[in-house]
């Protein structure tokens, strides 16, 4: 019997274990990634302030499910990735905790979302919706937010980036695909909706002295032009340069704003494949340097001021701070039913106060 974490609830836990005691018998399926396992933690005893880190899952017995591993101060927000080589038999489940999940290329997330949909077959409400990885942790937000009006409406986010989510969308594999860039013009055809814009900062240590960069400094340091803060005015030290993978709407946003035509990021940049991925590197590292959502900056990392600009939702509205982008839904043809009634939900007023909530510019 497979398992649907929608149907679980957490017992009481202590630092190490939670038990999860399976209260239905409903179908989910467990090939995807289970980030409603995570945000289902979100708010009861083990997540006000934790979410689990590498996970793991297996069957205790008939009615319960166990769940061990490390409990760290981290963001609800992360996902799990099933690791199974059975990924529909809840006897062979074991999941392990890997940030925000980026698949390596479009035809990986394509094959994982197919799987899903085949699991799912004969259910009309369920919505799958995938793509860019600084959208997803909002539509997470959002899904449970609608689930709460709209308790029927079944929706699995996956991440997997913007590139990655147009061809789901289009291929039909996803009724929705999430973008954190504008389409490209190969891309056209597409129902879109702009749900939100977003602004885009450039973040630093805490530790790192330096507290504003030019637009041409910041370029320079992706380029490798400029390779020690001391050049800058800051210590001694090599510049540790991190971005996004390509196919990243994050990077693609940074590209079109900071580098340019003719300027591309080195080859010799550390890529990492979500925006909390650059966010924990550049808040271990003090002699980084990175790019994430406006939204997703926190104290563990200092986000830089922009030819004297700072990076804040009141400039971006303002129009004084022009690092931003759209936050875009996607899809084959115009959506209808329960995955129409789900984006009504997040333009509506409801939905847009609660992107405004977390940090989000509302359409």
């Amino acid at each position: 019997m497979s398992l649907r974490f929608s149907d679980l609830r957490i017992d009481n836990s202590n630092k190490k274990q939670a038990n999860v005691k399976r209260i239905s018998n409903s179908c989910f399926p467990c090939c995807c990634n289970l980030s409603k396992f995570s945000r289902f933690f979100r708010g009861r005893n083990a997540c006000t302030v934790r979410c689990f880190s590498n996970l793991s899952i297996f069957k205790r017995n008939k009615k319960q499910v166990k769940v061990t591993g490390n409990i760290n101060k981290l963001p609800c927000r992360g996902s799990l990735h099933v690791i199974s080589q059975s990924p529909c038999n809840i006897n062979a489940v074991r999941v392990r905790r890997v940030g925000i999940v980026k698949a390596a290329a479009a035809a990986l997330l394509i094959l994982a979302m197919s799987l899903i949909s085949s699991c799912h077959a004969g259910s009309e409400s369920n919505i799958i919706i995938a793509g860019s990885t600084s959208v997803q942790p909002y539509a997470e937000i959002l899904v449970d937010e609608c689930a709460l009006i709209y308790p029927e409406i079944e929706i699995d986010v996956q991440g997997g980036g913007s590139s990655a989510g147009i061809t789901a969308a289009q291929s039909g594999v996803a009724d929705i695909g999430m973008s954190s860039r504008a389409l490209k013009e190969n891309e056209a055809g597409f129902w879109v909706v702009e749900i939100a814009k977003d602004g885009l900062a450039v973040i630093i240590n805490p530790k790192n002295p330096i507290s504003n960069l030019t637009s041409d400094q910041i370029r320079d340091i992706y380029t490798t032009k400029i390779g020690n803060w001391s050049e800058l005015g800051g210590q001694d030290a090599k510049i540790h340069v991190i971005t996004r993978e390509d196919g990243s709407g994050t990077r693609s946003a940074f590209e079109e704003l900071v580098m340019g035509e003719n300027s591309l990021i080195t080859p010799k940049a550390i890529v990492q494949d979500s925006n909390g991925a650059v966010r924990q590197l550049v808040s271990d590292d003090p002699n980084s340097i990175g790019f994430i959502s406006l939204g997703l900056v926190d104290s563990t990392v200092k986000a830089l001021r922009l030819n004297g600009i700072e990076a804040t939702r009141e400039n971006v509205v303002k129009g004084t701070y022009h690092l931003f982008r759209p936050f875009l839904f996607v899809a084959k043809t115009e959506p209808s039913g329960r995955t129409m009634q789900f984006i009504q939900f997040v333009l509506s007023s409801a939905g847009q106060q609660l992107l405004v909530h977390e940090g989000l510019i509302p359409e």
